[in-house]
């Protein structure tokens, strides 16, 4: 038996609720705060058999994708992290991770 954990950002929350309800999988929603780029996130628990750990995951990364505004990061200089670039304190985007998932082995679960 396994623990997933997941905290997703608020933007992939109801789709991904949607697709595991319709892959049959039950999922404890909790809501949360902090993360990257102080974007709003939600916390799910799943309790699944081994063998569907991958299946699980694979919903997981199928929805939480996307792109989000990040600042560049300066040198003392004013020069660019990495060198070239838009200009000192532009935005630009960039594919950012939709969701941390934590994976935990469970001795028992009972539903009561």
């Amino acid at each position: 038996m396994k623990m997933i954990i997941a905290v997703v950002r608020d933007e992939f929350a109801g789709s991904l609720t949607d697709l595991l309800t319709q892959k049959g999988f039950g999922a404890t929603k909790l809501a949360s705060t902090g993360g990257f780029l102080k974007a709003g996130n939600t916390t799910f628990m799943i309790g699944v058999a081994a063998t569907q750990l991958e299946e699980v995951l694979g919903v997981i990364r199928s929805v939480c994708v996307g792109k989000g505004p990040v600042r560049e990061a300066l040198h003392a200089e004013g020069s660019m992290v990495g060198g070239g670039g838009p200009a000192p304190g532009a935005s630009t985007e960039i594919t950012v991770a939709g969701a941390t998932v934590f994976v935990l082995d469970v001795a028992r679960m009972v539903k009561v």
